[in-house]
């Protein structure tokens, strides 16, 4: 620290050391719950009480009907998540919780592009959607929907490229994750 009434310079790796407080590690949650009404009601408004702001949420069916799995993302900096998951454990519903760090599970989103395209545009945002991986889903005289699946960062730099020719409306589901391997989520 230094004298009082003078201001401390930080360096870049003291500076990016604060930043990564604020931020925090992102938790991602896959959470396994039994597939009845308001069990999604209760597990927001117990993230919401707590002043966590739920990032992402996909819900869906497992492959037991009975079953559905929940994923979201948080920001674990600003309140602990452990004691969260102890409550989260408390509700009936809930079977099972983990914390899958998110360098070690497989991720993806789901999106849907409306985009303004006439004449030559159409092919060269086909042209776009195809060095993506995406599908062509619909074709009108003035637009084009285009689906695109993959990492977030991929779904961004598709907006970004499709963006300039007039993005009608967009749609994403976010992030679903899974781990690797033989072990369940």
């Amino acid at each position: 620290m230094g004298e009082p009434g003078t201001k401390e310079i930080l360096s870049l790796e003291e500076l990016d050391a604060v930043a990564g407080l604020r931020t925090g590690r992102k938790h991602v949650l896959s959470i396994l719950v039994e597939n009845k009404p308001g069990v999604l009601t209760r597990i927001a408004g117990l993230f919401a009480r707590r002043g966590f702001n739920i990032d992402t949420l996909t819900v869906g069916p497992t492959d037991e009907d009975r079953l559905s799995r929940i994923t979201l993302t948080v920001d674990g900096a600003l309140h602990p998540i452990d004691q969260v998951t102890k409550q989260l454990h408390k509700l009936v519903n809930v079977l099972k919780i983990r914390d899958l760090e998110p360098s070690d599970t497989v991720a993806r989103e789901l999106a849907l592009f409306k985009v303004a395209v006439d004449g030559a545009q159409r092919a060269e945002v086909m042209q776009i959607c195809e060095i993506f991986r995406g599908k062509v889903v619909d074709v009108t005289k003035r637009s084009i929907i285009l689906e695109i699946t993959g990492t977030t960062e991929k779904v961004e730099a598709f907006e970004r490229m499709v963006r300039p020719f007039g993005l009608i409306e967009m749609m994403r589901t976010r992030e679903m994750a899974i781990s690797p391997g033989r072990g369940e989520t």
